[in-house]
């Protein structure tokens, strides 16, 4: 069964003169449970197409469909319900609220989801221990590590039990271990939780974690491939030296 689907989903920005095709046409289905990632050099869509999945914006033409809902038809209210229920986002800056705890920033998702305080206090601190921040409920992100924050941030995403997990670069701020670590806490909520995982990345250690691999090349799939028939070789970057 397919949480996301795109068909032939064209995103055009006009600024002033000039007419950038940011998507030219992409075609996409994603399993759900799968950990896909995607792709590509800057430049090449993929940060386009990862907020056209998102609903944080919406194509020029083309149909997005998440859990069979065709996003573009759906009012700023419905938006809202959708990103708010069946959504879970991380991000390369983390996005938490300097002056809540990380339990309070946990806990906000679920409030907005109409969750008791007690509920989500209990939900919050079970999540972030889950995410091994047992012991830092209370603290802000400013008394945290950019990994504790990106873990936080993990925590927060499954606030509301989502269908689909959307990582933007979640890796790009952290150094080489704190990295691995939270792309080996992603694969482990997508394993445990059955969550769809969809991560836009430059990072190749994503390759080892995720089921397939979408490749964006000048707003249009170049290739997919699956794990197994990846050729991951340490020290290369597509089979180039970096």
């Amino acid at each position: 069964m397919a949480v996301v689907r795109t068909q032939d989903v064209k995103k055009v920005y006009e600024m002033g003169d000039v007419t950038v095709d940011a998507l030219k046409g992409v075609d996409l289905e994603v399993e759900q449970g799968e950990y896909l990632s995607i792709m590509g050099p800057s430049g090449s869509g993929k940060s386009t197409l990862f907020n056209m999945v998102g609903g944080l914006d919406k194509p020029t033409s083309g149909k997005v469909y998440i859990d069979d809902v065709d996003v573009a038809q759906l009012d700023a209210y419905e938006l809202a319900w959708l990103r708010c229920r069946k959504i879970g986002y991380i991000f390369q800056t983390f996005n938490l609220i300097p002056v809540m705890t990380a339990l309070e920033n946990v806990t906000l998702p679920m409030v907005f989801a109409g969750l008791t305080s007690d509920e989500a206090r209990d939900k919050g601190v079970h999540l972030l221990g889950r995410v091994g921040l047992g012991d830092r409920v209370s603290h802000k992100p400013y008394e945290l590590s950019g990994g504790q924050q990106q873990r936080v941030a993990v925590a927060r995403a499954m606030a509301n039990d989502p269908a689909l997990i959307l990582a933007d670069e979640p890796t790009g701020n952290l150094d080489l271990n704190t990295g691995t670590e939270i792309i080996d806490l992603l694969r482990e909520m997508n394993q445990e939780s059955g969550v769809t995982v969809i991560s836009a990345t430059h990072d190749h250690k994503m390759l080892s974690v995720s089921d397939r691999v979408v490749w964006i090349r000048d707003g249009r799939v170049d290739r997919i491939m699956n794990r197994e028939d990846l050729k991951i070789e340490v020290g290369t970057i597509d089979g180039k030296a970096p």
